[in-house]
């Protein structure tokens, strides 16, 4: 036996979408109902356990035998299901170092992360079944009890014998599409490094990170009484029976002679910044009740497992177009920041439920709640956070990829790259809190939104004229930044001009220490760390303005696979963002003797001892890889007794 195929259905009252893997399989009511699986490439074989079948004992060997590889598509599933199939009552997970997961592989090349998905993309003889969703509907979860069913509130096998009969029909399916698609992509081989790098996420995740659950309910109790106590205030004011509609609100609005389309973020606190005295404190209300952050909390009540940690936040290779993570559950990526001076006694108020205090003290209790989302996670007992991240990473690496020496040179001596820009672009020395510092802003936000091509409406984006620019300013603050960074400019057409030549042509070529090639109707881009990044299809078509333009097939922002247009900036920003995860990733790998409970974007987490060294930790990962020799990295961080941002 080399490897086995596994696919498995399963049973839980709880919701697998809010609480996720990990709090579902160890969750009371979970049982396995099914187990496909395939040994070697054979015929595959369903277990029916829900009827009182049983793994043959040498599968159950092979599962436990690291030796053994396992492959599933989305395989954590599989795993830790397994791993509470398999336990006594606490779960050990089963080492992730022997599993595989064909989902990755297909993220990889820039394909969905859904089994139905991929197979659709690959045009496989054998499709998911189009039934399965209404088959899990039926038998995986709780079910309503109606006179119809005799008042049940579970469907088993007994109760509907065809559908069973087509379960396991759809069971055994699964396990065959996987297996196509395994085989439709052998021309395209999942590199060593990279399953190790699967492998380090699944530990992390594994891992989890602690929870201050008593933080938690109090934030969600406090939450409600704020917002029944707003609601009820705006009731009183408007006589609306639901304020929070924004039909309602808009029409109350306008009636005294206030017209908007919407009442978002932005749009109310424009509004307020000339709303008379007798609407500035409905919007203003509003404006509390937009902020309230209670989700957050609610996903970390959801999902927090017996050991009082949260597992299984991170997705690898979520962002398929750049290999980056992205979030799951509490989505750590889109934590609110924290800006409160007094952030301790804030959180001390909210653990003790002290509403009292926080509404007398602060402007807007659910403001509050949202600054201390970050502060919910904490470290072991006796240990603290060591929280480091990489300084100005993405300016960085495409100043040394484009070769922009005089950048270089700036991060090398560490020094504000957003003084140095200003200074550049205006011809005069600008320092933070001196000469010239008004300037900074404005180098702050060429540097923030000119980097991959964006200019007049990427500075709008970005907020310049929030800040208090002029529109007559924008035009010539990019041409500043782009006469000064040249070489940067000019990276962009090398790379478009040799994505053109290997998707036209099929002309292999080099910009610098980054390689395009055309292979098999694939673009592939390899970067310095030798990973490549995939591109589906691509073909030369016809942009906005009428000249050539790359597209390729892939997720849209409405997570619909279509056909997608790239150009040389864009493409840039795609190897620039995959570049920094690579340092990323290498900086983990050497912090591997660490407990990493946490990542987020450039940032890492660690649970530490209370004796562990912050400069050690900052110094291990500003360790330049061998495939970016030159590049001057630098780590900085800080410690604390519970996670926040300094």
């Amino acid at each position: 036996m080399k490897y086995i195929e596994i696919d498995i259905e399963t049973y839980a009252e709880v919701d697998l979408s809010k609480c996720g893997v990990y709090r579902y399989a160890e969750d009371p009511s979970f049982e396995i109902l099914l187990f496909g699986y395939s040994v070697d490439g054979g015929p595959v074989r369903v277990i029916d356990l829900a009827s009182g079948e049983q793994i043959p004992d040498d599968i159950i060997e092979g599962i436990k035998d690291d030796s053994v590889i396992k492959w599933a598509f989305n395989a954590q599933f599989e795993r830790i299901c397994l791993s509470a199939f398999f336990s006594d009552g606490s779960i050990h997970y089963l080492n992730p170092s022997s599993w595989r997961c064909s989902m990755i592989w297909a993220a990889t090349l820039g394909l969905p992360l859904s089994l139905e998905g991929v197979g659709a993309v690959l045009k496989l003889k054998d499709q998911k079944m189009a039934e399965g969703k209404s088959l899990i509907r039926y038998f995986s979860g709780p079910c309503a009890p109606t006179k119809a069913n005799a008042g049940r509130a579970r469907n088993l096998p007994s109760h509907a014998p065809e559908k069973w009969s087509m379960f396991k029909e759809y069971n055994a399916r699964d396990v065959e599409v996987e297996m196509a698609i395994k085989d439709r992509l052998q021309k395209f081989p999942v590199p060593e490094s990279i399953w190790g790098e699967y492998i380090l996420d699944q530990e992390i995740n594994d891992r989890g990170i602690m929870v201050d659950m008593e933080l938690v309910r109090n934030a969600i109790d406090i939450d409600t009484r704020a917002r029944e106590q707003i609601m009820g205030r705006l009731r009183e004011i408007t006589g609306l029976e639901n304020p929070g509609s924004v039909v309602q609100m808009r029409s109350w609005l306008l009636e005294r002679g206030m017209k908007t389309d919407s009442l978002d973020k932005k749009t109310v606190a424009k509004l307020l910044e000339d709303a008379p005295e007798d609407l500035s404190e409905v919007l203003y209300l509003r404006q509390q009740i937009a902020k309230s952050s209670v989700k957050k909390y609610q996903a970390m009540q959801n999902a927090v497992c017996r050991d009082g940690r949260v597992h299984g936040m991170f997705q690898f290779y979520g962002a398929n177009r750049t290999g980056r993570w992205s979030g799951r559950l509490v989505q750590l990526q889109n934590l609110p920041q924290n800006h409160l001076p007094d952030l301790e006694d804030a959180r001390a108020f909210v653990k003790a439920g002290d509403y009292d205090a926080l509404y007398m003290l602060y402007d807007s209790v659910p403001a509050v709640l949202s600054e201390l989302i970050r502060t919910a996670f904490i470290p072991a007992p006796d240990h603290k956070f060591i929280v480091a991240d990489f300084s100005a990473i993405e300016a960085r690496v495409l100043s040394y990829l484009a070769g922009e020496k005089w950048r270089s040179e700036v991060f090398r001596k560490g020094q504000d790259i957003y003084c140095a820009s200003a200074s550049q672009m205006f011809g005069v020395p600008v320092e933070k809190h001196g000469v010239n510092a008004h300037l900074r802003q404005k180098g702050k936000i060429a540097e923030l939104a000119l980097g991959y091509g964006g200019s007049k409406g990427a500075l709008v984006a970005m907020g310049a004229l929030d800040m208090g620019l002029e529109e007559t300013e924008l035009k010539p603050l990019v041409d500043a930044w782009r006469s000064t960074n040249p070489n940067i400019v000019q990276y962009w057409w090398y790379v478009d001009k040799a994505a053109m030549m290997a998707v036209r042509s099929h002309y292999t070529s080099n910009v610098g220490s980054v390689r395009f090639e055309w292979k098999s109707g694939m673009l592939f881009i390899t970067l310095p760390s030798g990973r490549k990044l995939s591109y589906v299809k691509p073909r030369i078509g016809e942009n906005q303005f009428g000249g050539d333009s790359i597209t390729y097939e892939g997720l849209d922002s409405t997570k619909h696979w279509n056909r997608l247009e790239s150009y040389g900036a864009k493409i840039c920003e795609n190897i620039v963002q995959a570049t920094s995860r690579d340092l990323l990733c290498h900086a983990m790998k050497n912090l591997r003797g660490y407990r990493i409970v946490a990542h987020i974007h450039d940032e890492v987490v660690i649970e530490a001892p209370m004796n562990a060294s912050i400069g050690k930790v900052c110094d291990i990962m500003g360790q330049t890889p061998i495939w970016m020799p030159g590049l001057d990295l630098r780590a900085d961080g800080y410690e604390c007794s519970f996670y926040k941002k300094e």
